[in-house]
């Protein structure tokens, strides 16, 4: 395997970087209203629609959640509480990182410029990057972009603000809906996939690196 030596690592945050606990808590919240066997159809479908929440114009990120809740509530004939909403949204900043994530970080991170770009909102990332353990040189969020991934404008500001291109970044992501389709369709090369277990490897024909965790990355920009 021939060596990747980006001007910049970039990242997901949520799910690649911190533990995002959402299914947890959906588990959680609704185990009153849904039954053990259907919670994972109910878990799959909040998803689904924070998905589809954020194809469109960009909107707080509040609004995303609450409102793909509202919809799952709606689609399984349960009542939707807005303070349950407020629930998730006030919980994502609490979160901290994958136990792999610092060590696996560290080695890269005094060779390499880090950066982050993540669907999220100014008031609540920075909560979760200081939790991650190693030194950031940019973090970007949608608010800033006024987009959020998948979309291509993400990217776009992404790109424009580092001052590079897309041979220039090795972007890191445990998405293919969200982070590495757009980054293939960006023409973003170098992709590595962070198998945590929530989405399925993808075609070969995306050309990108599997890693177990953040730890396979120092041997992919040859520092190990």
């Amino acid at each position: 395997m021939s060596v990747i030596r980006p001007k910049y690592i970039t990242f997901d945050c949520y799910g690649t970087l911190t533990n995002f606990q959402m299914a947890a808590m959906t588990r959680e919240l609704f185990a009153d209203r849904i039954s053990a066997e259907q919670m994972p159809l109910f878990v799959k479908d909040f998803g689904s629609f924070r998905l589809d929440e954020v194809l469109g114009a960009w909107k707080p990120y509040e609004e995303v959640v609450k409102t793909a809740l509202e919809r799952t509530c709606k689609r399984w004939g349960i009542t939707y509480k807005d303070e349950e909403g407020q629930l998730y949204y006030d919980a994502v900043p609490t979160w901290g990182p994958h136990a792999d994530v610092p060590a696996g970080l560290a080695k890269v991170a005094k060779e390499i410029p880090l950066v982050i770009f993540s669907n999220a909102c100014d008031d609540q990332i920075m909560s979760n990057v200081d939790k991650l353990g190693a030194p950031f040189y940019k973090v970007f969020t949608a608010q800033q972009a006024q987009a959020y991934k998948p979309r291509l404008a993400a990217f776009e500001y992404m790109l424009d603000n580092l001052g590079c291109g897309p041979e220039d970044v090795l972007h890191v992501s445990s998405s293919f809906r969200y982070d590495l389709f757009s980054a293939h369709d960006m023409g973003i090369k170098n992709k590595a996939f962070v198998a945590r277990g929530h989405e399925q490897p993808a075609n070969s024909i995306y050309e990108y690196h599997q890693i177990p965790d953040i730890g396979g990355l120092a041997g992919l920009v040859g520092l190990e």
